[in-house]
């Protein structure tokens, strides 16, 4: 708990008070250059980790197929319920056809968490993630389907923090929550603060148009998406020795990673692109944030700055 907090609350506190001012001042900078600049770093971002997860995640046909079909399924059916499709069925894909090696010798990890805490972590991880929606469905609560969205969206994530961008949009800016504008600055900024970007999820409960939002709103929305963590953490590790020689789980892993991917390659489209690259101008400074990030290894809080820069100066041409 104490390494969670001083990795995760800097950034959430600087993303909400983000999320305060750019509430404020929205409609005043909705037009704005420099407010676009922040859209275009997330096409930057996005496609810089395309990059990497396919590299590491579809290495061959197989796995780049799950991945091409999991961003057809999602284009064309653009829900929650096809996000979750393309996850099992990623998985199942990997059980039946996918091959992995055997395990490497390694040093067997000691975890002092008795059994019984993680079968009771897991038990109550699976009673949330079923219950939430059932809850809310009979309980008209915002707030009960604010946790509701958010733990599924904390439950779901494989791969890489990244894989939370499709998610998250389909969560909070299908339904009219966040704006799709809202959403991308906030995402491009993300990039230019430190710790995990799960704090993300932060600056949307604090944007949100329907109560609760601000800090409250922001606060409900980070431990949300964070409790499945902690929960499969706790559950999981006791058994870890046991799991990692299985595999068949490593071969269900492989799957469902490799249709995240697809995921991620689909939010890359609508609506990271669609919302992002509306010009040419727009596109070269996509090039430039991407060049910087992946050739040049500029630190991301200088990208965001210099988008703002010229999202601003392209304005003003």
């Amino acid at each position: 708990m104490a390494a969670w907090a001083g990795f995760t609350l800097p950034s959430a506190f600087a993303l909400i008070m983000f999320g305060y001012g750019i509430s404020t001042l929205h409609s005043a900078v909705a037009h704005a250059g420099w407010f676009h600049g922040l859209k275009v770093v997330a096409v930057a971002v996005v496609a810089l980790a395309i990059r990497g997860m396919a590299r590491s995640l579809t290495p061959d046909r197989p796995r780049g197929t799950i991945a091409i079909l999991a961003a057809m399924l999602v284009l064309v059916w653009p829900s929650a319920w096809a996000q979750i499709l393309a996850i099992l069925a990623g998985g199942l894909f990997g059980l039946l056809f996918l091959r992995t090696d055997t395990v490497s010798s390694h040093s067997a990890l000691h975890i002092p968490i008795a059994r019984a805490t993680a079968v009771s972590c897991i038990c109550l991880f699976v009673v949330l993630l079923l219950g939430l929606p059932i809850l809310s469905g009979f309980v008209h609560s915002h707030t009960i389907a604010l946790i509701d969205s958010f733990y599924r969206t904390g439950s779901l994530v494989f791969g890489g923090g990244h894989v939370v961008l499709p998610l998250l949009q389909t969560a909070v800016v299908s339904p009219g929550w966040v704006s799709k504008d809202l959403f991308l600055a906030g995402y491009g900024t993300a990039q230019a603060v430190p710790g995990p970007l799960f704090t993300f999820s932060g600056y949307l409960g604090s944007v949100m148009q329907p109560a609760p939002s601000g800090w409250i709103g922001g606060t409900i929305c980070l431990l949300s998406i964070y409790v499945p963590s902690f929960l499969l953490l706790m559950g999981i590790l006791p058994f870890w020795e046991v799991l990692r020689k299985k595999g068949a789980i490593r071969c269900v892993l492989m799957g469902v990673n490799a249709a995240v991917v697809g995921l991620l390659l689909a939010a890359f489209y609508n609506p990271v692109w669609t919302s992002g690259i509306l010009s040419a101008n727009d596109f070269i400074l996509g090039l430039l944030a991407f060049g910087l990030l992946s050739l040049w290894k500029t630190p991301p809080w200088v990208v965001v700055t210099i988008m703002v820069l010229g999202g601003a100066f392209v304005s003003i041409l």
